[in-house]
């Protein structure tokens, strides 16, 4: 890790870091580095399976939380869970996600109800029960909630739809605004990531029909990679992004600027 003021800015040594979603891709990817630069991670994920594969990775840095936030009580069960074990919560990532693609006229109402109480309601329930028994008592924590650019954006015509995810990343993105203006005063720095198309078990059906016209248009001429979420997350996550709230940091090789 590198020394002087920037590497303590970034060091995130002594921190808990709650990473939902945690025990694959991009929460993988953001856990690795949080860990990286210290911080011990209490990861989230429905299955118990992936998730002590994932924790395996870490050497001791990490402990598994099995939770289905999809739930409405999931949210201050784990985080009771979470402060027995550790005893602190410094980082919250919201990164646990669904998706479900048909057309909007057919959209069935499981599929929507699904995708919103995971990715909305669930996320908002978590953030509020961390807020108020870790971050707001102690005066200090930090909100990374994984948005997408499809909150962004209209979903593309040629694709399949997926209208819930699209007004669920468009909800994540405004409640981000929200909280962070509201706890901004009492240390609470709330951020949004956006990224764009990740290979992923989530993005593979539209990859796999759709991938060669999104490198088209995309500047950099490529999709996320295995590390480029890493440096934009630990910003937020850290005292290096100590004067950023309420922001969303798009992440997608330049794909929504054309």
């Amino acid at each position: 890790m590198a020394e002087g003021v920037l590497g303590k800015l970034f060091d995130l040594t002594g921190r808990v870091a709650i990473v939902t979603g945690g025990s694959r891709g991009l929460g993988l990817q953001i856990a690795t580095a949080l860990a990286e630069y210290g911080a011990t991670l209490a990861l989230v994920a429905r299955k118990q399976a992936d998730l002590d594969a994932a924790v395996a990775q870490f050497g001791g840095k990490a402990t598994g939380f099995a939770a289905d936030l999809g739930t409405p009580e999931a949210a201050a069960e784990l985080t009771a869970r979470v402060l027995d074990r550790f005893g602190r919560i410094d980082i919250l990532v919201n990164n646990a996600g669904a998706v479900w693609g048909a057309p909007a006229e057919d959209y069935p109402i499981e599929g929507w109800n699904k995708v919103i109480d995971l990715n909305v309601t669930g996320l908002f329930l978590l953030t509020q029960a961390v807020a108020r028994t870790a971050f707001l008592p102690r005066g200090k924590g930090a909100v990374v909630n994984v948005a997408s650019i499809e909150g962004l954006l209209g979903h593309h015509p040629d694709r399949l739809g997926t209208i819930a995810y699209n007004t669920a990343k468009g909800a994540v993105i405004n409640m981000t605004r929200a909280l962070a203006a509201e706890w901004g005063p009492r240390n609470i720095r709330v951020n949004a990531l956006a990224p764009g198309f990740f290979p992923s078990k989530m993005t593979a059906a539209t990859l796999d029909a759709h991938g060669a016209e999104m490198l088209r248009q995309t500047p950099l001429g490529k999709l996320g990679g295995e590390t480029d979420l890493m440096g934009a997350a630990l910003l937020l996550a850290s005292d290096a992004g100590g004067h950023i709230t309420g922001q969303t940091l798009v992440v997608d090789g330049g794909a929504t600027i054309i």
